[in-house]
């Protein structure tokens, strides 16, 4: 009588190790770019929470506040918003009679988004380029942020 062997063949072995490693080189790379982006979400909303004290600002004095460079702690003291307990963001400016919202980003991954730059962008042009004081805000990027990380909102 003979007795039939139990088991894996060596190819079935190499093809399950070969779809693993396909699925690894495609998946690894998807989830690194996934942790930025929710990392990135702490500068996004942070930026979104200074555009609405300046879109208050300006409601109140049809005019947006001026400069304001001094970084995190300058922001609170001019509109009130705080952002010291922030470990994500390095920076954040304020760009005076234009706007502009400008948030270095710190502390995600240094090969790929720290030290650069999102930038928000107020229109304050309504339907038909009137000005109604309604204010729309554009998300952009210094040049060598990589657009996959820029807000689509």
């Amino acid at each position: 009588m003979l007795r039939r062997q139990k088991g894996f063949t060596l190819i079935e072995l190499l093809i399950v190790i070969a779809i693993i490693g396909i699925l690894a080189a495609i998946a690894i790379p998807m989830y690194r770019t996934q942790t930025i982006k929710a990392k990135l979400t702490e500068v996004t909303n942070a930026m979104s929470n200074v555009a609405s004290a300046v879109s208050a600002y300006y409601q109140e004095n049809n005019a947006f506040p001026p400069n304001v460079l001094g970084g995190t702690a300058a922001i609170q003291s001019t509109l009130g918003v705080s952002l010291a307990a922030l470990t994500r963001v390095g920076n954040m400016t304020l760009g005076g009679k234009d706007g502009i919202i400008t948030g270095t980003v710190a502390n995600i991954d240094i090969n790929t988004v720290d030290g650069k730059d999102l930038i928000l962008t107020p229109t304050t042009l309504g339907p038909g380029g009137v000005v109604d004081g309604s204010i729309t805000w554009r998300w952009s990027g210094s040049a060598n942020m990589p657009p996959a990380f820029i807000p689509n909102r």
